[in-house]
């Protein structure tokens, strides 16, 4: 499992834990998460998140 990061304000999407308050159950992998989801904390698109180690 990876986690992304959103280059705008730093929120972290965690493969593991997914974003349930936003419909996306844990373990769904950012391939699956669709591309019109946007950030929850400053809505920009998914194309602005980048894959970090935490």
């Amino acid at each position: 499992m990876k986690t992304y990061q959103c280059t705008v304000c730093g929120h972290i999407y965690d493969e593991a834990a997914g974003a349930p308050a936003e419909g996306l159950a844990a373990g769904t992998l950012w391939a699956d998460v669709p591309d019109s989801w946007v950030c929850p904390e400053c809505g920009v698109a998914k194309t602005d998140f980048d894959m970090v180690e935490i």
